[in-house]
């Protein structure tokens, strides 16, 4: 029997307002530990090429997000509530 892999649901990368926005979502088919829910993913806010922003949830570590070289805890509650915290987190910064 073969396992089930990881399936990407999402992927995009575009220009937006003062950066380049990054994102990468898969559904996995065990949650990334210490995750709990079976999404795995990357959002990346680029400017001038350095991250600036970004959530992921490496394993070991969980839910995060960066700002600058600052890491904090981030509430996952499901992919839609992620991109708009996201998007919010990005105007902000660059004040759109």
């Amino acid at each position: 029997m073969n396992p089930m892999k990881a399936l990407e649901l999402f992927r995009s990368r575009e220009v937006f307002g003062c950066g380049v926005i990054e994102i990468v979502l898969w559904r996995v088919p065990r949650p990334v530990s210490p995750s709990e829910h079976p999404y795995k993913y990357r959002l990346v806010f680029l400017v001038d090429g350095r991250r600036v922003l970004g959530y992921d949830n490496e394993r070991g570590k969980g839910n995060h997000k960066h700002f600058h070289s600052r890491e904090s805890s981030y509430d996952f509650t499901s992919p839609a509530r992620l991109l708009a915290d996201f998007m919010k987190d990005i105007k902000e910064y660059c004040d759109v």
